[in-house]
C-alpha cells in the first residue's frame, strides 16, 4: 500500500530573461538551498535527488547538487520537455510512496537562450517528426515557430468549432498579468489590458499576438517530499500532502484524430486529470486553486476544458464569466502562470508546486486564495508527457 507523501519544503528563485540570470548550476543550487531552508532540513538527510532540465549536458543535476552537498546519494537527471519539473516531482513522490526512501528532493532549472525553442541535434531524427507531419497536414501556415504553430493551431481549431474570439485569449493574458503583479518572483509584473494584448505585434494574423505566448526564461525551483514518519521524526511541516498524482503520455489519437488540440496533449491532460480525480475521490468542483500550463493563452483555454473545470466548448463563457480568477469558481494561475511568471522549462513544474504549497499553507500574501484546501497542478510537455497533481491542506 502506497504511503502518504508530504511536501515538507519548497523554494524557487526569481525568474529572469536569458542572459540576465546566473548559470544553471548556481540557479539549481540556490533552489535546493531554498527548499531545504523552507523544510528546515539538511542536505545530508535527503536520500535521493531528481534533477530536471531540458537544455544541458548529462549530469548537470550533479553539478547543481554538488554545490549544496556531496553525500553520495543517487542523483537522477530527468528530461521530459516542458513537463520536466513535474516529472522529477512525480519520481521523487513515487520513491517515497513506494517505501524506497523516506525523503527525496526534486529540483528543476533551466538556462535558456533568447528566441523560439529549437532542436539541439540536427544529425538525427527529431522526436517531433510525426508531430511535424501531422501539423503540416492540418495547417496551411509558414514562417511560424514550432511551438507557436502547434498551440496557435490548437487554439484556431477551438475558434473554428466554437466561435471563440481572439479577444478571449487576450482576456486570459490580461488576467495573468493582474495575478503576476502580486508575485515578486514573476518575470513580468506590469499589468496589461485586453487592448494591450491585442495591440501587441502579430505573430499569426487572427490567431495570436506576441503577448499571448510565454517568454523563454531562466530560473530554478525545488521541493522536498517525505513520508509521514520521516516528517514526524524531524519535526517537519506536514500541512500539505500530495493527495493524488498521475502522469500520462500520448495515445494513438494524438495523430489519428487529425485535430491540433489532440496533437498538443488535450487527451493526455484529460486522462491524467480524471485519474487524479478518481484516485482522490473528488471532482473538479472541490478544487479552489489551479496552476496550469499556460505556455500560450490558447493552451490555458483548452486546459480549462481538459481538466473538466468547464464543459467542452464552454471555455469562452468560463472566461467571460470570470470563473478563472478571484471571485470566480477557480483561481487559475495566481502566480501569473507561465505567461507572466516565465517558463524555464525544467523549473516550471516545481515553481507551480511552490505556488500551490504556499497557497495551501496560507502564505501567498496578496495572491492568497481564501479557504484554499485542494489545489490542482497541470504541467504539459509536447512529445509528450503530462503530469497532474492534487495537493491537499491537512
Amino acid at each position: 500500500m502506497a504511503r502518504d507523501v508530504f511536501v515538507a519544503g519548497v523554494g524557487m528563485i526569481p525568474f529572469a530573461k536569458p542572459g540576465a540570470s546566473p548559470s544553471y548550476d548556481v540557479m539549481g543550487a540556490q533552489a535546493i538551498r531554498a527548499a531545504l531552508q523552507d523544510a528546515r532540513l539538511g542536505y545530508g538527510e535527503v536520500q535521493q535527488v531528481y534533477a530536471g532540465y531540458v537544455y544541458g549536458d548529462s549530469c548537470s543535476g550533479q553539478r547543481a547538487a554538488y554545490a549544496v552537498g556531496m553525500s553520495g546519494v543517487p542523483v537522477f537527471n530527468v528530461n521530459n520537455n516542458c513537463s520536466t519539473g513535474s516529472t522529477a516531482l512525480f519520481l521523487a513522490r513515487q520513491a517515497v510512496a513506494s517505501g524506497s526512501v523516506d525523503c527525496a528532493l526534486a529540483v528543476g532549472f533551466e538556462q535558456m537562450k533568447p528566441g523560439a525553442l529549437g532542436s539541439v541535434y540536427d544529425d538525427r531524427p527529431t522526436p517531433f517528426d510525426r508531430f511535424e507531419a501531422e501539423a503540416d497536414a492540418l495547417l496551411q501556415v509558414e514562417g511560424v515557430p514550432l511551438a507557436l504553430r502547434y498551440f496557435g493551431g490548437a487554439g484556431l481549431a477551438h475558434m473554428q468549432q466554437y466561435g471563440t474570439k481572439l479577444s478571449t485569449f487576450a482576456k486570459i493574458r490580461a488576467k495573468a498579468s493582474r495575478h503576476a503583479a502580486n508575485n515578486l518572483l514573476a518575470l513580468f509584473r506590469q499589468v496589461l489590458t485586453e487592448e494591450d494584448v491585442l495591440n501587441a505585434p502579430v505573430m499569426w494574423p487572427g490567431v495570436m499576438t506576441r503577448l499571448m505566448a510565454c517568454p523563454p526564461t531562466c530560473g530554478g525551483a525545488a521541493a522536498v517530499v517525505c513520508s509521514d514518519a520521516f516528517a514526524q521524526r524531524h519535526g517537519l511541516d506536514r500541512s500539505v500532502r500530495i493527495r493524488a498524482q498521475a502522469m500520462t503520455t500520448d495515445r494513438a489519437s494524438t495523430f489519428d484524430a487529425h485535430d491540433m488540440r489532440q496533437l498538443v496533449g488535450v487527451e493526455m491532460t484529460r486522462d491524467a486529470a480524471r485519474q487524479v480525480y478518481a484516485q482522490a475521490g473528488v471532482g473538479p468542483q472541490d478544487i479552489q486553486v489551479v496552476e496550469l500550463h499556460d505556455c500560450f493563452a490558447h493552451n490555458e483555454l483548452l486546459t480549462y476544458e481538459a481538466l473538466d473545470l468547464c464543459a467542452d466548448g464552454g471555455a469562452e463563457k468560463f472566461v467571460l464569466d470570470g470563473d478563472n480568477t478571484y471571485g470566480g469558481r477557480f483561481v487559475t494561475n495566481p502566480s501569473g502562470g507561465l505567461l507572466s511568471k516565465g517558463h524555464p522549462l525544467g523549473a516550471t513544474g516545481l515553481a507551480q508546486c511552490t505556488e500551490l504549497v504556499q497557497q495551501l499553507r496560507g502564505n501567498a500574501d496578496k495572491r492568497q486564495v481564501a479557504g484554499a484546501r485542494l489545489a490542482l497542478q497541470h504541467n504539459l510537455g509536447l512529445g509528450g508527457a503530462c503530469v497532474v497533481t492534487l495537493y491537499e491542506r491537512v
